[in-house]
């Protein structure tokens, strides 16, 4: 990566292109002009048989001049960057300040380019990309343009490995309010990079993290737990309470809640109170208890009992203890 600062005093990470793909994509630009050129000399040559040695060679120069120098640095400028060899690469060429370039910067790198690319066989051009921290050959030099990646292959999101099972809810208290952003990045990519790590340098790394991580939530590291451990169990912890947060709070949303027998907004109703028998005055019948006032009755009533069933009480000759009595 490149960090190039603007005017505004912002600063950019840009990815250089390498000389391969520089190469490929002059290759691929170098190759589409010369099947122009021949195919406008042709044309124009069939055109313009009646003149002389001294204009065929003119015309032969302004060609060559307009096809190889003029129509890449149009191109180069109304594509703010990318011809046809950069775009086919995923490259583009933008100033030293992040920007796109204008007609100037593709001059300029169109008429060294006629020197270190098509005279000298991309030899100079070569040498100076080597040389070059980012890259650059010296027609970039003089025109202050940078040829810059626009496909950045991106990764997957690295996986943070769970903490021990018994560490599992064991900070559950902890304060984690106060930790920086930063530090949860550092720890992220601690646990996801562990293994590519050299142990002693991991367990120093892992110390580090720890104390940072405890200064900042006000409890000591446990002794007994190593760090990267303790690591892994902290971001599980805040992991879970940002699951809760996220999905908690909609998971219960739109219910009511009981407080003293009423009903208040925002909390999931009680469950329906199951049916409690007990025995009346010392008899062997057993008979529905009373269900509380503000509990909903359960959904599937019973079914009537029929002529030759019991109803429940003692012997099945006493009525229901709801209070109800059916019609005769």
């Amino acid at each position: 990566m490149s960090e190039l600062v603007t005017g505004e005093a912002v600063a950019l990470e840009l990815r250089p292109a390498k000389l391969p793909s520089r190469a490929l994509a002059v290759l691929i630009d170098l190759v589409v002009a010369f099947v122009v050129y021949i195919a406008v000399t042709m044309v124009v040559v069939a055109a313009t048989s009646s003149l002389d040695d001294a204009a065929g060679a003119a015309l032969s120069v302004a060609l060559f001049l307009l096809v190889l120098v003029g129509i890449p640095i149009a191109v180069e400028t109304l594509s703010h960057g990318r011809s046809l060899g950069k775009l086919a690469c995923g490259l583009r060429v933008v100033r030293d300040d992040g920007g796109p370039i204008r007609f100037r910067h593709a001059l300029v790198r169109g008429a060294v380019g006629v020197v270190e690319i098509l005279m000298t066989f991309g030899v100079v051009a070569c040498i100076a990309s080597l040389v070059s921290a980012r890259g650059r050959r010296v027609g970039d030099v003089f025109a202050g343009t940078l040829v810059v990646r626009e496909r950045v292959p991106t990764g997957q999101a690295a996986f943070v490995p769970p903490p021990p099972p018994w560490l599992v809810g064991r900070f559950a208290q902890l304060d984690l309010s106060a930790v920086p952003e930063g530090l949860w990045l550092a720890v992220r990519q601690y646990l996801t990079r562990r293994g590519q790590l050299d142990p002693q340098v991991g367990w120093g790394m892992a110390e580090r993290l720890a104390a940072d991580l405890a200064a900042h939530t006000g409890a000591p590291a446990p002794s007994d737990v190593p760090p990267a451990a303790f690591l892994a169990a902290v971001m599980h912890e805040r992991q879970s309470r940002e699951a809760r947060r996220a999905f908690g709070a909609a998971g219960q949303s739109g219910f009511p809640q009981v407080y003293g027998g009423q009903m208040q907004p925002g909390a999931a109703p009680p469950a329906p109170a199951a049916p409690a028998y007990g025995t009346y005055g010392g008899q062997g019948g057993q008979a529905p208890g009373v269900v509380p006032h503000h509990a909903p009755a359960p959904s599937p009533s019973p079914a009537p009992p029929g002529p030759g069933d019991s109803l429940p009480g003692a012997g099945g000759s006493e009525p229901p203890a709801t209070g109800f009595a059916p019609p005769a």
